[in-house]
């Protein structure tokens, strides 16, 4: 039997789009002289008193299967922690806690979502939501964010976009890419838009502790029955590579979660889960030494972007920044791999965060100052090139 008499795969994961994003990183990774402003990656170690923890939770013997949802002792730390950083009360039984937001997200999707229904997704936004949509054979749908509007939404954008089939309102703040925070007076209006349709809201607020101006709204408390809400601490705490998140939700869907995670992932690796409750009760200045130090980042990119007449806008959260390429007249992936290849800089395609994206780049501010203002530095050297050779 060859393979082309297989039984064909499984369409929605044939015809999902891979993420441009990744498409990057793959290039790049074993490029040692290139400057990487690709991915979300803080270059930070992780606190050494939460890799402890891990190593401790192993010894003490926290290595069998725990609960489906996490472990009790660290969902009531969820819950002491988000009362402490927002005022909000939750039980440990609307927290599931997962590998990563990416997986807990996959499962609410999982959880929510018919074949054929509609998901309102902002348009810049990261890509793993529509990929996630495509899994249950829905359709994202995107809505459009303007810089015009500082990639903040509009409810009557949304209200265009609504038809029967529509079953989630997906919102980020702080957000990626954009970096935007939204005022309280937004959040509230997106939650009401979203009771008037009958919508879930699933709102993105892993990066609700890196703010540089402004303030964070939780969209939980305008409608704690229709909210659900995803965190990781990957970026908070610098523990990309340790895989690990939660969401927050009634205790109606966090019942069909906690099914859902054993067939999925049957728990969180035990170590992992103690290294999570030490990143939540132990000292927190290494959250205000790496927000300060993305925010220095910020406002050196902000003034390269200046020097070069580039500037857009000033981001007030995450660590990322979008950067206009248009006067390079290349789409924004092939000035991304041609920027790789003739400047040896990384950066993520817009376009792989939507339509709006084409013809600007994201710059994560998640590297090391120096090289990044070099990469920047490159990155506005190469659009006057291009636009040079157009003229």
């Amino acid at each position: 039997m060859t393979a082309s008499t297989l039984k064909p795969l499984a369409r929605a994961s044939v015809e999902m789009p891979a993420s441009g994003i990744r498409e990057i990183v793959n290039l790049v990774i074993g490029m040692k002289d290139a400057i990487r402003l690709e991915v979300g990656e803080p270059n930070f170690a992780t606190p050494p008193h939460i890799t402890e923890a891990a190593h401790q939770g192993a010894l003490s013997g926290h290595t069998t299967y725990t609960q489906s949802s996490g472990m009790l002792s660290l969902r009531e730390i969820i819950a002491e922690s988000m009362e402490r950083l927002n005022g909000r009360r939750v039980t440990p039984g609307q927290i599931t806690v997962g590998v990563g937001g990416v997986q807990v997200m996959s499962a609410v999707f999982l959880a929510l979502l018919e074949p054929g229904d509609e998901v309102l997704i902002p348009d810049p936004a990261w890509p793993n939501f529509g990929m996630a949509v495509r899994f249950r054979e829905a359709a994202p749908v995107p809505y459009r964010l303007s810089i015009r509007d500082g990639f903040v939404p509009r409810v009557e954008t949304l209200e265009a976009l609504v038809t029967p089939r529509t079953k989630v309102l997906v919102i980020n703040t702080p957000c990626n890419p954009t970096g935007a925070v939204f005022p309280r007076e937004t959040v509230e209006a997106l939650v009401a838009f979203a009771r008037r349709h009958n919508l879930y809201v699933l709102s993105d607020e892993v990066y609700e502790q890196l703010v540089f101006e402004g303030q964070y709204h939780s969209a939980a408390p305008f409608d704690p029955e229709r909210v659900i809400t995803l965190h990781s601490l990957s970026k908070t705490y610098a523990m990309t590579g340790w895989r690990i998140g939660f969401v927050i939700a009634n205790e109606e869907i966090s019942n069909v979660l906690m099914k859902l995670q054993e067939p999925l992932i049957s728990c969180v690796a035990g170590p992992v889960q103690k290294a999570a409750e030490a990143a939540l009760t132990g000292p927190q200045d290494c959250v205000r030494e790496m927000r300060d130090s993305y925010r220095e980042r910020r406002d050196a990119v902000v003034e390269v972007l200046k020097q070069h007449d580039a500037y857009l806008y000033t981001p007030n959260g995450a660590f990322y920044v979008m950067v206009d390429i248009s006067r390079s007249g290349m789409p924004s992936r092939n000035f991304a791999l041609a920027l790789l290849r003739h400047k040896r800089v990384a950066v993520a395609p817009g376009s792989a965060f939507g339509q709006s994206g084409k013809d600007l780049v994201r710059v994560s501010l998640a590297t090391e100052k120096s090289k990044l203002i070099e990469g920047v530095k490159r990155l506005c050297e190469y659009v006057d090139e291009r636009a040079g050779a157009r003229a």
